[in-house]
């Protein structure tokens, strides 16, 4: 299935791990399909002020979380923090049962997803490596792009709960394959949100009008999503919303380490991560990646 939007079979007992901007909405996504949802988070804070919010129990570990759950999904900040609540003592896979699947929507490495992949394995489980593109408001509204690595098997089990939340949900291939599909996602947002900004810098020197610009390049073949949706914020310089530039250079040093394992040549993109980094600098570690113009102006 693709493209396509589908309430998900009700009724599983489903654990969630990790609560944050984007971990949070889809756990609520699938408590409202109708799932048995038990949550657990780094804060217990962000674990209650879920459960305040939709039906679901909290645990104490993501053991605990894990028992007794056909699907455990995690959103987690990056590689060493999905080991630790994969793989620890406390971990999910210590707590699922023999048959469960693991699903992580973490943006990790490919090598990550493919350690989880024979970890399961051999604890006779499953894991797909799922990251996801749409940032918060995707999560929130519940239309986010899902793409998957894995088991084809392990995958029809999970999908039909992903389209709780997801509005374009692909098996990609083999562990690994979701990862690697959502650096070559990276690669393009940071080439076309740089190109945005340097063109809208220049539209601005020139003395053109910025809005009459875009209104007439975007029904072209310059049209992309940032220009549709981060233009204006750009030119009215505000850059509270969307996906933090921090979170942005921790994905692009992940495309970066693999490029260099697979020779592939990436120079755009590494100049764009040295961009971002100078946006640190600047202080925005936490403004929106479409902050890159900052630089140029």
């Amino acid at each position: 299935m693709s493209e396509q939007a589908a309430p998900g079979a009700t009724g599983q007992a489903v654990a969630f791990l990790g609560l944050g901007v984007m971990g949070g909405p889809m756990a609520g996504h699938l408590a409202r399909c109708g799932h048995r949802v038990s949550v657990w988070n780094r804060s217990p804070g962000k674990a209650a002020r879920w459960a305040s919010r939709h039906p679901g129990t909290v645990a104490e570990t993501p053991a605990a979380a894990a028992a007794g759950a056909e699907l455990v999904f995690a959103c987690l900040g990056n590689d060493d923090s999905v080991r630790e609540v994969a793989l620890g003592p406390d971990g999910a896979f210590a707590g699922m049962a023999a048959g469960a699947v693991f699903v992580d929507h973490t943006t990790a490495s490919a090598t990550l997803a493919r350690e989880l992949d024979a970890a399961a394995g051999a604890r006779g489980l499953a894991a797909l490596d799922a990251p996801v593109s749409g940032g918060q408001a995707g999560a929130e509204a519940g239309r986010l792009t899902v793409m998957v690595g894995g088991d084809a098997a392990a995958f029809a089990r999970a999908e039909p709960l992903i389209w709780c939340y997801g509005h374009a949900v692909r098996l990609m291939g083999p562990a690994g394959s979701g990862q690697l599909t959502k650096m070559v996602n990276q690669i393009c947002i940071g080439g076309l949100v740089q190109a945005l900004s340097e063109a809208i810098a220049f539209a601005e020197r020139a003395g053109l009008d910025v809005a009459a610009v875009i209104e007439v390049i975007s029904k072209g073949a310059a049209q992309s999503w940032q220009m549709d949706n981060r233009w204006e914020t750009m030119v009215a310089d505000r850059f509270d919303h969307g996906f933090a530039v921090d979170w942005m250079r921790k994905d692009l040093g992940i495309v970066l380490d693999e490029a260099r394992r697979s020779g592939a040549r990436l120079p755009v993109t590494a100049l764009v991560d040295q961009f971002y980094a100078e946006v640190q600098a600047l202080g925005g570690g936490r403004w929106d990646t479409s902050s890159l113009i900052k630089r140029v102006r």
